[in-house]
């Protein structure tokens, strides 16, 4: 695997999905941009081609959104269908998911914090919880080469 790989985050929502990247070592994750989905997923692959021409990804990295009980919330199954996409799509990519739970609150949370004005909320929350999704991956990476 070459280093400069990259590992894209996605929060993959009903109306919008929020994209994050990591930098070229895979130490941070920024947020990229909010996809409208206009009610299909064509525009979101289509908006991936062009970001993976763009830079150079090996792994994507998709929040599932399960019930706090653990269990598959509807929404869940539907991520689960786009991952299938994916995975159709892109299929020399690695793709994993990671329990996205609270990463919505947590970003809510970071928006308030920074005293950000309700509208942009809207537009920049699913970018935010991408970041999240990609930063508890990154954590969940570096810990497993701590315990090898």
């Amino acid at each position: 695997m070459k280093n400069n790989m990259r590992i894209l985050g996605i929060d993959y929502g009903e109306a919008r999905v929020g994209i994050a990247i990591t930098d070229a070592l895979n130490i941070t994750a920024q947020g990229l941009e909010t996809i409208q989905r206009n009610g299909t997923d064509k525009t979101i692959l289509r908006r991936l081609d062009e970001i993976f021409k763009q830079y150079e990804v090996d792994t994507i990295v998709v929040g599932m959104p399960l019930n706090m009980n653990g269990t598959i919330s509807q929404r869940a199954k539907i991520t689960q269908e786009f991952i299938h996409k994916l995975k159709c799509e892109y299929n020399t990519m690695h793709i994993e998911t990671i329990d996205e739970r609270l990463t919505t609150v947590e970003a809510n949370r970071t928006m308030n914090f920074l005293e950000i004005n309700k509208n942009k909320k809207k537009n920049i929350v699913d970018t935010i919880s991408a970041v999240y999704i990609l930063e508890k991956y990154l954590n969940k990476l570096k810990n497993s080469l701590k315990k090898n």
